[in-house]
């Protein structure tokens, strides 16, 4: 099919607790809509110590059998279909070595960061709940920067999930200072798809013309909860929209 997604890399499973379908289901739909790629990145599982059991992401005892099951699926498509197996992670860093260490034993392919925390989810706070704190935007960018400079993410899912909605000022320069550190990085941003189709806040006009000017490469991510979420053309055509409206350098696949 034309005209479409040649690559996905942000995709979930039921073992989020807050996503629907079976991994064949979304599979079957990324074929039906002539992907050539698609990548399962699941919210990483975080190594708690407190105790505290995440509502919004597997456990680290999960882990094995999302990865075995995405193997064994991804050979048997492998004539229809590339499948690729990640995790969408945040960067906290009393998390991070633990989390490396799994990734390495695991095999995965990749790993995207969306940077929904700084600090554990029982902390927050979470980054897309709206503020006019000027200090929450910059450990924001501060969090996101200081991640990929780790060099373990291939790219930055919906980069405009802080919510700030304080002086013009402050946002313009805080994104700035974080388009133009993932540009030196040469790290793509997320046009995100389930934002789009959900009339979130995110993907942001505001953001991308800021990344439009600094010269960032964007990517298109269908961030699909659902199979339904990957069949929607009405949304990639919008987002296909916002691309033009701002002149964006838009890749279509990763080298993985």
């Amino acid at each position: 099919m034309s005209d479409f997604l040649k690559a996905n890399y942000h995709a979930h499973t039921y073992r989020c607790l807050h996503a629907v379908g079976t991994e064949r289901e979304y599979i079957e739909a990324a074929i039906e809509m002539g992907e050539e790629t698609f990548g399962f990145s699941d919210h990483i599982p975080c190594p708690f110590h407190d105790g505290y059991v995440s509502n919004i992401r597997m456990t680290m005892q999960q882990a094995p059998e999302y990865v075995q099951t995405l193997r064994k699926l991804a050979q048997e498509y492998k004539d229809d279909i590339r499948i690729l197996i990640g995790f969408e992670a945040e960067y906290i860093p009393a998390f991070y070595n633990e989390q490396m260490q799994m990734v390495r034993d695991l095999g995965v392919d990749y790993l995207i960061m969306g940077q929904h925390f700084w600090t554990s989810e029982n902390i927050g706070p979470y980054s897309g709940s709206p503020t006019k704190d000027e200090e929450r935007i910059r450990l924001y960018v501060d969090s996101v920067i200081e991640g990929m400079q780790t060099g373990s993410y291939t790219y930055l899912a919906h980069p405009d999930l802080i919510n700030y909605q304080g002086m013009d000022s402050v946002y313009e320069f805080e994104m700035e200072r974080l388009c133009r550190a993932m540009l030196a990085m040469d790290i793509p941003l997320e046009i995100n798809l389930l934002g789009q189709s959900e009339k979130r806040h995110y993907p942001s006009d505001r953001f991308f013309e800021i990344a439009s000017r600094v010269g960032n490469r964007v990517i298109l991510g269908q961030d699909a909860h659902a199979p339904e979420h990957i069949k929607n053309r009405a949304v990639y055509e919008e987002c296909m929209d916002l691309v033009q409206r701002h002149s964006l350098n838009l890749i279509h696949e990763l080298k993985i």
